[in-house]
């Protein structure tokens, strides 16, 4: 007597009968547009795997769920969704419910309309990026966005580079390469991603040489530094921590008069780097300008709400400085960030900036606003698939390593549904399409639409009902 099969079920040898050929499974009227998308060596490499799975699956009598239709239909489903997983880009659009507006784990800001403009204007072809259209020559790329940066800022020269670590690691080898630079033992930060002023200063070949106390720092503890080797003198704006207490801390001013008594630059690092009052306890990049600083760096893509970059104004003659050094071509950006960059800056000389960038509009919100909004999407998620809504006090932060401790008052919506947990909706939420990012709250999940644009409301109310 031979050993019993484990495929028992008649339906299913007849599945694995028939299962058609991958020159035949192609003709069915579902593969042409798979192919146009996908491409064709894709698709019959994936209707290749679903038969193969099909076979293996039912010769092991290993088929959990029903076979629906013919082994053709169960192939060909699952080949689209073998090609859809296999064609998924990583990077992906999240909505952002958690009301951290620059968020360094959701890409940090969102680009204004004007930017993505921008990007659809000069992506699909050349540009001028470095040739000068006067001269009829090669021209520099270090020239775009300079004079509207100049403008905005009162800087006489400006530079841009990938980030604004880059930009500190440029200004320090350029300016104080292989000689001391002078910062207060209260501003050695590390900011997000292990990166470390100190750490920066040994790439650059700069020597660090620390001043005051960790709490407490004069200008007399600068001045006691100078020497023949020092090089810049360097302020680091804390924009991730508050020291609190028994403090002092020299002004921007004070230290530029003691740079200039004795012609040693003074530079300033402000991290965020706002362009417009938005926040008390971040300064503004024209402030630090207008104060003295030959240099100052700052980030594009935090308060500025434009594309990652790090911008470097200053006085003319350091900032040539900065421009010739061989790191600024590892450093440079391309097209598509001057593009953004220099789209959001016109938007804030046009003076629309709190309507138009979505970083600065998200910190403009008023209370009344988005309470407003709270309420009738509220309304709406009650009527779907017996979601619960309520409209709760909260805080909003501004996250980015920017103005730490200060949240700003908002409302959130609170989830519930039956007996599901917190953790399990969050859950839920993030399986959604597109992901919904938000957070828990005193073992709630709430909502908070700071963060969500407008035409995002839909998709929210449109990923609870899946």
């Amino acid at each position: 007597m031979g050993t019993k099969s484990p495929i028992s079920n008649h339906k299913s040898r007849n599945e694995l009968r028939v299962i058609p050929s991958i020159e035949e499974l192609r003709q069915h009227p579902s593969i042409a547009p798979l192919e146009a998308e996908f491409g064709r060596e894709a698709v019959v490499s994936a209707l290749r795997d679903a038969a193969a799975a099909l076979r293996e699956a039912l010769a092991a009598g290993r088929r959990q769920e029903p076979i629906t239709g013919t082994a053709s239909e169960t192939v060909l489903r699952d080949a689209a969704a073998r090609l859809a997983s296999a064609f998924r880009p990583s990077l992906r659009r999240v909505i952002n419910a958690t009301g951290v507006i620059v968020h360094t784990n959701l890409g940090r800001a969102p680009l204004a309309d004007a930017a993505l403009a921008r990007l659809r204007e000069l992506g699909p072809g050349y540009s001028n990026l470095e040739y000068d259209l006067e001269r009829g020559s090669r021209g520099s790329r270090t020239v775009h966005a300079e004079a509207l940066l100049t403008r905005l800022t009162g800087a006489e020269a400006a530079a841009v580079v990938n980030n604004n670590a880059s930009a500190t690691l440029l200004m320090l080898a350029a300016l104080a390469g292989g000689r001391e630079v002078i910062i207060s033992r209260g501003e050695l930060v590390e900011i997000g991603g292990g990166f470390r002023v100190p750490d920066v200063l040994a790439q650059s070949r700069a020597v660090l040489r620390e001043v005051g106390t960790t709490n407490r720092t004069r200008v007399a503890d600068y001045a006691a530094a100078l020497g023949e080797r020092t090089a810049l003198i360097l302020r680091v704006h804390p924009s991730n921590f508050r020291i609190e207490g028994f403090t002092e801390r020299p002004s921007l001013e004070s230290l530029v008069a003691l740079g200039r008594r004795f012609s040693i630059p003074v530079v300033e690092d402000l991290g965020s780097g706002a362009l417009v009052p938005l926040v008390t306890t971040e300064p503004i990049v024209s402030a630090s300008i207008s104060a003295g600083a030959d240099v100052v760096c700052f980030s594009g893509d935090k308060l500025l709400g434009g594309p990652q970059a790090g911008i470097l104004v200053g006085s003319r003659a350091p900032l040539q400085k900065i421009r010739s050094h061989p790191l600024m071509r590892a450093l440079r950006v391309d097209k598509l960030t001057y593009a953004v960059l220099e789209a959001t800056l016109i938007e804030y000389l046009a003076g629309r900036a709190r309507e138009t960038v979505p970083v600065v509009r998200m910190l403009s919100l008023t209370l009344e606003q988005i309470e407003a909004r709270a309420r009738s999407l509220a309304a709406r998620i009650e009527t779907r698939g017996g979601w619960q809504a309520e409209v709760i006090d909260g805080r909003s932060t501004i996250g980015g390593g920017s103005a730490p401790g200060v949240e700003l008052p908002t409302r959130l919506i609170a989830l519930s549904r039956g007996n599901e947990s917190a953790e399990d909706i969050e859950r839920f939420l993030r399986r959604a399409d597109p992901p919904i990012v938000a957070r828990i709250h005193d073992d709630r999940v709430v909502i908070d639409l700071r963060t969500v644009a407008p035409d995002e409301d839909d998709l929210i109310v449109g990923g609870l009902s899946r």
